[in-house]
């Protein structure tokens, strides 16, 4: 009996997964093996995201057992690990789809070349749209700028998703018992559903219930317009292209909604766009991709960083996205990059701060998103926001949340405020504070910093680079 090994990383999936489709193909037992590595290099999953790996292969063990998989979950130095599960099944074969960080690209090409002695070691696309080096530039150079990557990417005939294996089903056992839920992670619960058919839920939910309303909607938190379908490809529950794919469907069905599915599209398509940067340059994660910004002068402000972290700045609509991003694990696009801007530019501290805490806090902390997104907000990324395009948290809420729900959600303390003022509750006269229960600098913070002032420094700043 031939007998493979399937390395799952961030494809906790059955269906469109290449690994596991090719392992079937070619053995008649197959095991699956999730490894937590700490290998030197290998960034550990946020403390959000791990909370969720736990729940997610929880679901992807009885999946997998429903086909004939036993899911073996290990800690420790891959190769090790590896080596040892490899013996002990006897396997004669090993598949994984493939990574695309610099340390994860090495440590995986160091392991399919000295495995590779003595078994068969295959890596499969299995979790972007295009691989990194089969889209480049009329110069056969690699894409900096986002536009001309999107209009070659959506000419692409993008790879049908694979249908999933099939087998006679094996008892279930219990995997990654020895996690141990923290106190703070039991908030997170009530906001998600986790797994492989919940993401397929969510997907067909978002077609037909928050599409007509994308385009514009998703700039407005209150109105939860998006698809969140974040976090279930971060831990690859669903892959983008089977997102693809159903949406391209669900627009050939239903034709007024081409332009919203062609908006939708393009914004998942820059998850492959930071992807893209993530393969081509050096650790993204780390290092600023225009180099110039090496040389910015962050402050250490310990205080205020602090402050940002518990949504206590006393700017309400920064103040909203960090309060939600530590109870749900989750914030919208806008709120992201205005809670970014504020950090990296009003107080001056460097994007990798904020950026580390992002990841320990999302449960859709990505390798490439969430990097790629710090340094488009810090202008330091491909196609960035450039450095003086500064968010003004106040105008920007007066814009995206002028009746103020988002802000009554997560700042309960502003709720009896009246719209005009919730945005900037420091202006408010004295009568309308009190009436609403209000005190400036008790029941709610006073602003850290001056916006204007912390604008001009910020502009100084980036002059001298």
């Amino acid at each position: 009996m031939s007998k493979a090994l399937v390395w799952l990383r961030n494809d906790l999936r059955l269906s469109d997964n290449p690994a596991l489709v090719a392992a079937f193909k070619e053995a008649d037992d197959v095991t699956a093996l999730f490894i937590f590595e700490t290998d030197e290099g290998i960034r550990a999953p946020g403390g959000a995201a791990r909370w969720w790996f736990n729940r997610s292969l929880t679901d992807l063990s009885e999946r997998l057992a429903e086909i004939g998989v036993h899911l073996l979950v290990e800690e420790g130095k891959a190769e090790d690990v590896l080596r040892r599960v490899l013996k002990d099944v006897g396997a004669t074969s090993l598949h994984w789809n493939r990574r695309y960080h610099p340390a994860e690209r090495a440590l995986d090409a160091g392991i399919k070349e000295r495995l590779g002695e003595d078994i068969a070691v295959e890596s499969h696309p299995g979790n972007v749209l295009v691989e990194p080096w089969d889209i480049a530039t009329g110069t056969g150079k690699s894409y900096s700028v986002y536009g001309p990557f999107w209009k070659n990417l959506r000419a692409l005939d993008i790879a049908e998703p694979l249908a999933a294996p099939k087998g006679k089903a094996v008892r279930h056992k219990k995997v990654d018992e020895s996690y141990r839920e923290p106190k703070w992670a039991k908030k997170l619960a009530p906001y998600w559903t986790i797994g492989e058919t919940a993401a397929q839920e969510k997907l067909a939910a978002f077609f037909d219930e928050r599409l007509t309303d994308y385009p514009q909607g998703r700039d407005f938190p209150a109105l939860q317009a998006t698809s969140h379908l974040s976090p279930h490809l971060r831990h690859g529950e669903i892959s983008p292209r089977q997102i693809w794919h159903a949406a391209k469907a669900f627009a050939h069905a239903h034709h007024a909604e081409t332009e919203r599915i062609n908006k939708f599209l393009s914004e998942l398509a820059w998850r492959d766009f930071n992807y893209h940067q993530l393969y081509h340059r050096d650790d993204i994660v780390r290092v600023a991709m225009h180099t110039k910004y090496e040389g910015m002068k962050w402050r250490e402000a310990p205080e205020q960083l602090e402050a940002w972290k518990r949504g206590r700045t006393g700017i309400p609509m920064v103040d909203a996205g960090m309060r939600e991003l530590w109870e749900t694990g989750y914030m919208e696009n806008r709120v992201r990059m205005l809670t970014a801007s504020f950090l990296c530019k009003n107080l001056l501290i460097d994007w990798r701060v904020g950026e580390e805490w992002f990841w320990d806090c999302l449960c859709d902390g990505d390798i490439a998103n969430n990097p790629g997104n710090w340094q488009w907000v810090a202008g330091s990324g491909m196609d960035a926001s450039p450095f003086f395009r500064i968010f003004n948290p106040v105008t920007q809420g007066e814009r995206f949340d002028a009746d103020g729900d988002y802000v009554r959600r997560w700042v309960p303390e502003l709720a009896e405020l009246p719209d005009k003022h919730v945005q900037q509750p420091w202006a408010a006269p004295k009568d309308v504070l009190a009436k609403a229960g209000v005190k400036i600098g008790e029941t709610y913070p006073e602003p850290i910093v001056d916006l204007k002032e912390t604008r001009f420094r910020a502009l100084e700043a980036a002059k001298a680079l």
